[in-house]
């Protein structure tokens, strides 16, 4: 048996859809995704490695080794096959996992991924592990949506209570040390994203703040691409009715 991560599961009936978050987020952001698709899939989304109920995982945690801690957990839970989703760091370990094992993905949805380019805000991202006040997360979150959408108060506090878990704001200072080097991040090569045989979708927002969106240049033609005008960086909670959408037309 290996150690299982925290995982929280929707619906009893339809395709397995599994559910990463970003770095230093919460499962419970796809809640309203997995809401709004319980008669349609069985859903499952995860805690990554080094995250929330998942804090105890005790192995170094970098978008590889959490790739693979997941892929072997979905295997210890008996599930051979599954539609796949990610945000952020999230959306790099997806892939990465889609690359070990392409033949369990049955479709690939990646929400401003990791990975797809060298810029990242790694300077924001280092605040965020860091934050642990009302204060300090609430500007982080700020600059990370998009102007037009607001904050919501309830993950403010929810973040801020999971920061109050010994251990973890360390754990996230931890990751944050392995998300760029020289302030660049490790990309993934996009020939090799090209050949995987799945119907891959790709959503970004046009004022994400972390990630720029001039990495969805020269993305293989075989992806579809959707462009979220007024959304930030933080996609499932800035518009999770598109994630839905896409996230159904994807397990149908």
């Amino acid at each position: 048996m290996i150690e299982q991560l925290h995982a929280v599961a929707y619906g009893d009936a339809g395709p397995v859809l599994v559910l990463l978050h970003g770095f230093a987020g919460r499962k419970e952001v796809w809640r309203p995704v997995q809401q709004a698709l319980a008669g349609e899939a069985r859903s499952l989304a995860y805690d990554l490695p080094g995250h929330g109920k998942s804090l105890d995982w005790p192995e170094p945690v970098s978008s590889k080794s959490a790739s693979r801690a997941i892929l072997a957990d979905l295997a210890e839970r008996g599930i051979k096959e599954f539609h796949l989703a990610g945000h952020s760091m999230g959306g790099a370990i997806a892939a990465l996992m889609a690359l070990a094992e392409p033949a369990r993905v049955r479709s690939l949805t990646l929400f401003a991924p990791g990975g797809l380019g060298e810029e990242i805000n790694i300077r924001l991202l280092r605040r965020y592990a860091a934050a642990k006040t009302l204060d300090e997360l609430q500007a982080c979150l700020e600059a990370m949506t998009g102007w037009a959408n607001p904050v919501d108060q309830e993950a403010v506090h929810a973040y801020a209570a999971m920061r109050e878990v010994p251990g973890q704001t360390e754990r996230l200072v931890e990751i944050a040390g392995t998300l760029a080097r020289n302030g660049r991040q490790g990309v993934i090569a996009r020939d090799s994203l090209a050949e995987l045989p799945m119907p891959i979708s790709v959503v970004w927002g046009l004022k994400d703040n972390v990630l720029p969106v001039r990495q969805t240049t020269g993305l293989p033609a075989t992806f579809a691409l959707h462009l979220v005008p007024d959304a930030g960086h933080m996609l499932p909670e800035e518009v999770p009715d598109l994630a839905a959408t896409v996230l159904r037309r994807n397990v149908r």
